[in-house]
């Protein structure tokens, strides 16, 4: 992907708008994807105004905060800039989708498909509403239509309280319950990492819906989920401190090929039923997973295995708020930069994550996870 980045630490407009200038001058059709913290979200008018101004094409998304190897930032802005814009489809009111209305998702493919005439090998970044409560059934739903002309990839955006606002715009328009789609060239190096390990004990999810929890083993989900915490990890999780350890005990589905996708439990309901990040299909195979040491540096030593980016190049990397609340600012951090040290690229930024896309391999079926780090190479 020819692409580079710019970290503002403020919205500084006239700054924005002179790097702009020199981006449009240099590239006559420069495209920009923009990442908004939420603290900043007040301004997308503004870049808005300003791209329509100049007549440069625009695309964004607002997460919880932005990031670099240095830390994480509330406030500023980051800019992507494309020598050409990329085709992208933003499409609204996703909650449709789900059960027998599939009129919403066959319109969004379609415009996806007709993108794709011509192109081999492309990769399809998605950055959904982190709101949308099906998006495993999204991604399934598309993998019917596009099988594997492309290379699923993607991030979740919104507020980190869960909170339902606008979060993903183009020059125009500013919408929820949404997702952005865009269409990337078959050079982008990208990798997605979790980490977790799977013991040995295995849970059947008997009753779901979406991605809440009912019974596991046919018996209340949050009984179930004490009795294996205490057992596990010897500490009594309860309804006052569920919030506080949850996170650091996440639920892994057990999938055919052994890979584990992580399910971070956010809510607990009055009923017992659990609320995760990301859909839970019933009868799924569960485990309460092993998350990686805070000293390790596996995972980013993968990623950096992974990307083999050139020294010229951005790493455009996104890290989910649930790895960040397990690990804590200063591991986190230490991960960004550890793969700083080991790819020697310009710059590593991007945005905190609220659940993370990725693919079985090279045209494989698209999964939803929590929990991950991922990463391109621009």
């Amino acid at each position: 992907m020819k692409a580079s980045t710019q970290l503002f630490a403020t919205f500084d407009e006239q700054a924005i708008s002179t790097q702009l200038e020199a981006w449009q001058q240099q590239y006559p059709d420069v495209g920009i994807l923009a990442f908004f913290p939420e603290n900043e979200k007040e301004h997308i008018p503004a870049l808005q105004k300003l791209c329509i101004d100049k007549s440069i094409s625009l695309v964004g998304a607002v997460f919880p905060c932005l990031l670099s190897s240095e830390g994480f930032h509330q406030n500023g802005l980051l800019l992507t800039r494309f020598i050409q814009m990329p085709p992208y489809t933003l499409f609204g009111n996703l909650s449709n989708t789900g059960g027998k209305s599939t009129t919403q998702m066959d319109k969004f493919t379609s415009a996806i498909q007709k993108q794709l005439t011509g192109r081999e090998n492309a990769t399809l970044f998605l950055c959904f509403d982190a709101m949308v409560p099906n998006i495993a059934s999204i991604l399934a739903h598309m993998y019917l239509r596009l099988a594997d002309r492309v290379y699923y990839t993607g991030v979740n955006a919104g507020s980190e309280s869960f909170t339902p606002m606008p979060c993903l715009f183009d020059n125009e328009k500013i919408l929820e319950d949404a997702v952005l789609a865009i269409i990337l060239d078959k050079q982008t190096k990208q990798t997605l990492r979790h980490g977790y390990r799977a013991p040995e004990k295995m849970l059947v999810a008997t009753s779901t819906e979406g991605n809440r929890i009912d019974t596991i083993e046919w018996r209340p989900a949050f009984e179930i989920y004490q009795q294996h915490v205490k057992k596990l990890y010897k500490l009594d999780i309860n309804k006052d401190n569920f919030y506080q350890y949850a996170v650091h005990f996440p639920f892994g589905i057990i999938r055919a090929d052994e890979k584990v996708l992580v399910r971070i439990p956010v809510a607990l309901q009055d009923d017992g039923s659990l609320l995760c990040v990301g859909e839970v299909p019933a009868n799924s195979v569960l485990t309460l997973l092993e998350a990686p040491s805070p000293e390790s540096s596996h995972t980013a030593e993968a990623i950096a295995g992974d990307l083999a980016c050139e020294k010229d190049e951005d790493i455009l990397t996104f890290y989910c708020a649930g790895r960040r609340m397990h690990f804590g600012d200063k591991e986190a951090i230490n991960e960004l930069t550890v793969i700083k040290s080991l790819t020697n690229p310009n710059n590593v930024v991007g945005a905190l994550s609220l659940g993370e896309i990725g693919s079985s391999g090279k045209g494989g079926y698209p999964l939803f996870h929590n929990a991950a780090i991922v990463c391109y190479c621009l």
